[in-house]
């Protein structure tokens, strides 16, 4: 089953000549699911040859306009195909608002159903076949939100040779007990999947941090996250602008990472204007001597999330 991310945009606050605003796209067996879309996300979902009208629900961390100023644009782009099922949309208080106040102002045609729905407290916004979404608190100068894509543990392995011991026929038996379910045999005996099966194994998580004072909880939230897309917008010099503008320094994601505990890969975005594409090193060295295992996450960027084992 695929899991991948697609970083549509890395840039904070401004588009850059070659640094679309944040914004991320993951890809689960078809499903699209888009954070945040600031101006001109549409651009990078294009480029990409992404099929936009798969994109099942759009989760919103908060509500300042480099995060939400692409959504009328793609709300518009999606009436340009045939989609039958509703889209859904997930943020704040006022992303309703915001969403009805373009859709009225600009008059805009829409085709399909759009439902949108406000955060109000924290836990499971989407719940999905085998996985949810889930959405936490963050800290930033707005109400703002985290998002983690958790999917449920797996079966353990199958071990063939222990299911023709106990005498089950290679077959749709095989497949059921590799689903987790017990078989009766033609001999009346029942053999349970835990007869053949090693112990359960992990799903994979995804989590999403932008736009907030890094605080010691954010690290239980995305505790054990194969991919974490985290803001590092600033170098650790500008730890007092950080604070005093509700924001977090590579090195304080690269910390939050670390004390997590089980963090493969942590990718920074949303990055200041202030630094171009050769200063972004400095955000990078200081992340790594935390967190080795950082990347600077870059405008269409593809991260393939695998199964551990």
């Amino acid at each position: 089953m695929n899991l991948e991310a697609f970083v549509l945009g890395c840039g904070g606050m401004m588009p850059l000549p070659h640094r679309q605003l944040t914004s991320v796209l993951l890809r689960r067996e078809g499903e699209l699911f888009l954070f945040d879309g600031g101006e001109g996300t549409q651009i990078s979902i294009r480029r990409l040859n992404l099929r936009w009208k798969k994109i099942t629900a759009i989760f919103v961390s908060h509500m300042h306009a480099d995060h939400v100023t692409g959504l009328p644009g793609i709300l518009m782009l999606s009436s340009q195909v045939d989609r039958e099922e509703p889209l859904y949309i997930f943020g704040p208080p006022k992303i309703a608002e915001y969403i009805e106040n373009n859709r009225r102002a600009l008059d805009m045609y829409i085709n399909y159903e759009i439902v949108v729905r406000e955060i109000t407290e924290p836990g499971p916004v989407w719940i999905g076949d085998g996985f949810l979404i889930r959405a936490f608190p963050l800290r930033h100068t707005k109400t703002c939100y985290g998002y983690a894509l958790e999917e449920e543990p797996r079966p353990g392995a199958f071990h063939p040779e222990q299911a023709a011991a106990l005498g089950v026929p290679r077959g749709p038996l095989w497949s059921d007990l590799q689903a987790g379910e017990s078989v009766r045999l033609e001999d009346g005996r029942v053999v349970e999947s835990s007869q053949v099966l090693g112990s359960p194994r992990s799903g994979r998580k995804f989590s999403y941090v932008t736009d907030s004072l890094a605080f010691p909880e954010i690290s239980r939230e995305v505790k054990g996250s194969d991919l974490l897309i985290c803001e590092g917008m600033f170098e650790t010099a500008l730890a007092s602008s950080a604070v005093e503008k509700k924001h977090m320094t590579a090195a304080q994601a690269a910390g939050i990472a670390s004390d997590a505990g089980g963090v493969k890969t942590l990718g920074l975005i949303h990055y200041s204007p202030r630094y171009a594409e050769r200063d972004l090193k400095i955000l990078l060295d200081e992340a790594r001597e935390i967190f080795p295992a950082t990347v600077l996450t870059r405008d269409r960027m593809h991260f393939p999330i695998a199964y551990e084992d």
